[in-house]
């Protein structure tokens, strides 16, 4: 899979986690920490908010590919230092915690690191080419 296809497929996936987000959480309670989950993940808000602002971000990426792996090395740096940050933030009542962070959010925050590092750094793959013909050679 391609740096494009994945800033597409993951954009268009943090859009709707964001949009639905707000289903749980309505508008109130900005930067909360609270008990209110979309399936085991906490959520708030501003968690919403940046959700659709990283797929939006991803989604316009996925445009040209150098773009894509671009935005996928940098989002990918930084999720892997929410992750990090949130080993210590998360459950807690710290009013640090402005996402609502827990610990099944750290681990997806590190998946997501993960693969938007390999698509943003892992080198780019090219089609081999074929041989060319020689035509100085006999045939048999």
């Amino acid at each position: 899979m391609q740096a494009r296809r994945f800033a597409l497929v993951f954009g268009a996936v943090y859009v709707a986690v964001g949009i639905l987000g707000f289903v749980v959480t309505g508008f109130s309670g900005f930067a909360a920490t609270s008990g209110d989950k979309l399936l085991l993940f906490g959520v708030n808000p501003l968690h919403n908010l940046v959700h659709i602002a990283v797929g939006a971000v991803w989604l316009i990426a996925s445009r040209k590919e150098s773009t894509a792996r671009l935005v996928s090395a940098l989002i990918g740096a930084v999720y892997l230092l929410v992750g990090v940050l949130g080993l210590f933030l998360a459950g807690g009542t710290s009013e640090l915690n402005l996402l609502n962070l827990n610990q099944p959010d750290n681990l997806l925050h590190f998946a997501s690191a993960l693969l938007a590092l390999y698509f943003g750094l892992s080198p780019r793959r090219t089609p081999a080419s074929p041989e060319p013909i020689r035509t100085d050679a006999p045939l048999l």
